[in-house]
């Protein structure tokens, strides 16, 4: 058993939860920081009623990308960090400084704190919006060796707030970091078994077609990994001599139109996706609506483009192989169900 001590940031996110479940079941000590300790009950149950094992070597710490205070205590004695905490705010801001801001600079705290600590690797989750927006549209696949061109067509403040984040903790390591490590995980759209009563991220997405609010669907195609799959790759990452310094891009395969996407849920579940719908809106339509309303305007650049990411790097190197994506779409709308969640 690992008697190693590994700190998760946002321990009551989608990604930090499931990567704090992997590291109990494989025992090592964790420690999570939430904004206020306050949430530690809501966390364990949620984490609890998703099959939590050795809970006893879960601990909590109260620390806030947005302040100094208490990332000193969270880092102590702690030999890995799995940075995963961000602001998300995906789609149209009016204010870009409110995303990005905090992101930069909760990057530069972690990182700080984790060079004084004399923490010897952290592995932070960044983005597919790091590398593949604002390019033209291109046929071959986006690698770890692209970066999104932060004034392209599509750029969103999410965009730019992980793009901006990763590269400040990169440039950071490079100037003044001593001796820690970095590597970077980057994910597609990430689906999976839900924690507790939070549907997060690309999640909504499943939970909208399952209440039957996507009564028409636009032409868009999403690259889609599983949540489980994107923890497993950060211990992998985490513990790999050769990761150091690396970036590692995470998909499981082809995009998935969301007409695949609800076809997959009405397929796989019955009467509980009598409300799925599979018609598509056309794309001029789409276009119309954009001169009026600034959150459409962001989705016209990729109308009918599936991007495509390759996970190569991250199959070779830290021996990932991800599930199918059919899989993740079906246990995000499982757990949604379950929960009942759908009519959300």
């Amino acid at each position: 058993m690992s008697h190693h001590r590994v700190l998760v940031t946002g321990g009551s996110g989608f990604i930090a939860g499931h990567c704090i479940l992997q590291l109990l079941d494989q025992g090592y000590l964790v420690r999570t920081t939430v904004r206020s300790l306050n949430k530690e009950a809501v966390v364990r149950s949620s984490l609890e009623d998703s099959g939590m094992t050795n809970a006893e070597k879960l601990t909590f710490s109260a620390a806030d990308l947005a302040s100094d205070e208490g990332w000193r205590q969270a880092m102590c004695d702690v030999d890995f960090v799995l940075h995963v905490a961000s602001p998300v705010r995906p789609g149209y801001v009016k204010d870009e400084d409110e995303v990005i801001a905090p992101a930069r600079e909760g990057t530069q705290r972690v990182l700080r704190a984790a060079r004084d600590a004399g923490v010897k690797r952290v592995v932070m989750t960044s983005a597919f919006h790091a590398v593949s927006w604002g390019h033209p549209r291109r046929s071959h696949a986006f690698t770890e060796s692209d970066w999104t061109v932060l004034d392209g067509p599509g750029v969103d403040a999410y965009g730019k707030s992980k793009t901006l984040s990763e590269r400040s903790a990169w440039e950071f390591v490079a100037a003044d970091a001593g001796s820690i490590e970095l590597t970077t995980m980057l994910p597609v759209a990430v689906l999976g078994p839900i924690l507790g009563k939070e549907v997060s991220g690309s999640n909504h997405l499943i939970q909208l077609m399952l209440a039957g609010k996507m009564r028409a669907l636009p032409d868009l195609y999403v690259p889609v990994v599983d949540v489980r799959d994107v923890a497993k790759a950060h211990l992998h990452a985490m513990t790999n001599p050769n990761a150091a310094g690396e970036r590692f891009l995470l998909s499981n395969g082809p995009a998935l139109s969301m007409r695949e996407v609800a076809s997959i849920i009405k397929s796989e579940l019955g009467d509980a996706a009598n409300r799925v719908s599979t018609r598509l809106v056309p794309n001029f339509a789409l276009r119309i609506v954009s001169l009026f309303d600034p959150r459409v305007r962001g989705l016209v650049p990729d109308l009918g483009y599936a991007k495509k990411a390759s996970s190569e790097k991250a199959r070779n190197m830290l021996n990932w192989v991800p599930r199918d994506s059919s899989e993740a779409i079906v246990a995000a709308a499982e757990s949604i169900i379950r929960k009942g969640l759908a009519n959300a």
